[in-house]
This record gives C-alpha cells, structure tokens and sequence, in this order.
C-alpha cells in the first residue's frame, strides 16, 4: 500500500536529506513544497538539492515556472495534487518537503481560494507601490495576526493577495483555512524537525556564508538577465531581494549577506510558529543524526 509521508519544519534543519533518505528506503518519489524551490534557475539560495545529492529519487514540483511568472497556492494545490494521485495510483509512495507551510496545508486540506477582484487588486498594489511592501505587512498583521506570520512581509504580492481576499469576504484570510481535522490525505503521516533557536540561527549564518562561497551573486546575475525583475514573486525571495539592492547600490555586500541572514532568522521563526500549531506533527530533533531520523520516521511508517 503506497503512503504519503510528510517532512516539514524551518529552513535549515535538513528536512531534503532526511526526505531522499525515507525515499530510498521506501522506493518514494518525492514531492517540493518549498514555494521558491518552483522556480527555475533558483538553486544556491534556495537550498535546492543538485541532481547528484537527489539521487536516484525522482523529485516534482522543482524548476517548473519560469522567474518571470508567479507561483499561487491554487495552481500549486492543483498540480501537486495531480502528481500525488497519480504516484499513489499507480502504487508508488510519496514524500512531501518542505517549509512553506501553505503549501503543505494546500495539499493536505480543503482550502478555499475566493476568485481575485481586478479593482481590489489593482487598489492595493497601488498603494504597496506608495507605501512599501513592509507598510502593508504592518496592515495584515493588524487584521490577521496568522497570516502575517505565515507570509514574509518581502513577498508583497502574497500580502496583496491576502489583504484582497480579508476584502472580498470580510474575514480573516485565515478563516478561510481548513480545521485540524479537515484533510484530503487522511493517511498521510507529518514529521517536522525542530531545532533549539540558537544552534538554527548559527546554521542559517553558515549557510548564508556558504551561499556566498558557492556563487550566489552570479546565479542572481543570471537571472536578472534572465527576467528576474519582471515577475514579482521570485525576486522578493530572501537573498535574491539582497543582492538586487546590492546590485542598485543600496546594500553593501557586507550589508547584503547580514541582511539575508537576519531575514532568514527571521523566517524560521514565522515557519516555526506556523507548523506549532499543527497538532498533526510528530516532532524530531533536527540535531539528532540522519540515521537516527530516518530510523524514527520508517519505524512509524511500520506501525502504521
């Protein structure tokens, strides 16, 4: 019987290892659900595994929209979705990773998308261009609290969207998030990892330095040739917005690479707050070994 296992938790704490670790021992394919790893050329500062570290475990959901395009939790859900009915169906097991909390709930459970209204939008990306995208965070975060932990206040476009749909219906956009107990994959099975705030935030200062090292600041080149600035999503990604203001003269480099890291400190503890409050999640420690995760993880699956 195929299963559907979940792996989530803040960036940083090995959550791509521990799922191409479960996916070899169980013959899974495995399926992104970190929203930036969609994108297409997106690689270093994502954090997204290189084919050789993939394995032999096919991956979906990577590099499949272009830089200049913009990813949304609908279109997401519904070919996510798609993917993992058609694994299960045909008898393979999945695994779900991640640390885009929505986009997890979006395959689990039945949220409901209200249609967009052109006026509405077009209203408040008026003023996110008067005001700034952290302006408007503030605003979301005075009308829903959950939400603005859920979406980085650099993603001005999910703001947007969540203040247009608070519009639309007069609620929450949390309201408009499923229960606990409303689920599409009964059977799937969450293990987050978790990680004491001081050991994460120096590993996510680690990480960022590496970043550097391995060439960052090229791929972003790259991709501003490639129609970065265009789209509105992927540019407002945690250190590819850096080093675009490097690149305009407002950041340093010095600037760039502490700002990345404070936002990405910042992040893991939206992500961390955001995955808490499922009550489905079984917890692992992230500084425990990779054989000891994956031995807690497959001796669940057993019992199942």
């Amino acid at each position: 019987m195929s299963k559907l296992i979940v792996i989530c938790g803040a960036t940083a704490t090995g959550k791509s290892d521990l799922a191409v670790g479960i996916a070899e021992e169980i013959g899974a394919e495995v399926i992104n659900a970190d929203s930036m790893q969609l994108y297409k050329g997106m690689d270093i500062g994502t954090a997204k595994l290189t084919a050789a570290e993939r394995g032999s475990v096919a991956h979906h959901m990577l590099d499949v929209i272009d830089v200049r395009s913009d990813a949304g939790v609908s279109w997401y859900q519904d070919l996510a979705r798609e993917k993992i009915d058609q694994l299960r169906k045909s008898g393979k097991s999945v695994v779900v990773v991640g640390g885009t909390g929505l986009y997890i709930k979006a395959i689990l459970d039945d949220l409901n998308f209200p249609e967009t209204d052109p006026d509405i939008r077009a209203k408040l990306n008026l003023e996110a261009d008067e005001i700034g995208g952290g302006a408007m965070h503030k605003r979301l975060a005075e009308l829903d609290p959950a939400a603005a932990l859920a979406i980085p206040k650099e993603n001005v476009r999910r703001v947007v969207r969540a203040l247009e749909v608070i519009e639309i219906t007069g609620a929450p956009f949390t309201a408009n998030l499923p229960r606990a107990d409303s689920t599409k994959y009964p059977d799937a099975m969450q293990f987050g990892l978790a990680m004491e705030r001081t050991t994460l935030n120096s590993r996510i200062d680690l990480r960022v330095a590496k970043m550097w090292e391995r060439g960052f600041v090229d791929e972003v080149e790259g991709l501003i040739d490639q129609g970065i600035l265009e789209g509105k999503s992927a540019q407002a990604a945690i250190g590819y917005a850096q080093i675009i203001r490097m690149k305009h003269g407002v950041l340093t480099q010095s600037e760039a690479i502490e700002d990345t890291a404070r936002a990405t400190r910042q992040y893991a503890r939206r992500q961390e707050t955001w995955f808490s409050r499922d009550r489905r999640i079984t917890w692992l420690s992230a500084t425990s070994s990779l054989s000891e995760r994956k031995a807690s993880v497959l001796q669940a699956i057993l019992k199942s």
